[in-house]
């Protein structure tokens, strides 16, 4: 892909970003930025983080397919492309039915909108999709650079790669807290994993994972919860990120919980970056 992520990223919301946090994540030598939360459709937010930084690239982690037609999104991509050629990847996805109105026919949502996208112009080797089941991942495969998975541990990588194949970017997400005291990380991290645990499509893919009903109740069994959210020391969390190398990512854009995220960025760019 002409887009380059580099092994590890940073995922924050758009709304939490700003341009010397974006200036932070590239000092630091992070590869990427993946700005989440559904950015708004004119992706102004996105531009200003590109054009604060020299050379990272920025991703969006994901624009909602319900929320922004995809004719205004294929021209806020070329005005980025335009102005910062090549450091801008467009991350599309449907959300959840829990959150959307009318939500209806996801598959073949992704499958117009998609097209509607190549239509005006967007090339695929500059879009990844995030999926989690096998036909959405086949779908980022053949009809964008690959996938962007969240809320998914090493097992859903291997899963993933085997269903998409060789040559197709795998992005995961990977949620750490920063916390040796592992009653305090879970702690973290519950209150994280409930949030989305309430996601049918969270769910479904967790139990594709292996995972059981019961393991997923109030807020998520131990050893679920240290799956999803890995804590301890920066280095032990470090080699946690890297299981998702091994089990087949390209590139793993890492999401730090609690009031200091930088701190935690720091930190894990000692780790994983010197």
């Amino acid at each position: 892909m002409s887009v380059e992520l580099g092994s590890y990223g940073i995922w924050m919301r758009t709304a939490e970003l700003t341009p010397e946090l974006a200036k932070e994540v590239e000092g630091l030598g992070y590869g990427s930025l993946w700005a989440g939360g559904s950015p708004p459709g004119d992706l102004a937010a996105i531009e200003s983080l590109i054009a604060a930084t020299n050379g990272l690239s920025v991703a969006t982690g994901i624009v909602n397919m319900w929320r922004d037609p995809a004719p205004t999104v294929a021209a806020s991509y070329h005005r980025i492309q335009e102005r910062h050629p090549d450091r801008f990847l467009l991350g599309v996805g449907i959300s959840h039915p829990e959150s959307i109105a009318g939500y209806q026919s996801p598959y073949q949502t992704m499958i117009g909108y998609l097209g509607d996208l190549a239509e005006a112009g967007v090339p695929k080797e500059h879009l990844i999709l995030a999926a989690l089941g096998p036909r959405s991942l086949r779908l980022s495969a053949e009809a964008t650079a690959g996938s962007h998975p969240y809320f998914t541990s090493p097992r859903h990588t291997s899963y993933a790669r085997g269903i998409v194949g060789e040559g197709v970017v795998l992005a995961p997400e990977q949620t750490v807290v920063m916390e040796t005291d592992l009653a305090k990380a879970r702690e973290t991290a519950r209150r994280f994993t409930t949030r989305y645990l309430g996601l049918v499509n969270y769910r479904n893919s967790l139990l594709r994972e292996g995972w059981s009903e019961d393991e997923m109740l109030d807020g998520g069994s131990d050893a679920l919860v240290d799956a999803i959210v890995l804590s301890g020391e920066p280095a032990k969390v470090a080699a946690g990120i890297r299981g998702h190398l091994d089990a087949g990512a390209d590139n793993v854009n890492i999401q730090v919980l609690g009031e200091d995220p930088v701190s935690g960025w720091r930190a894990l760019a000692k780790e994983l970056l010197d």
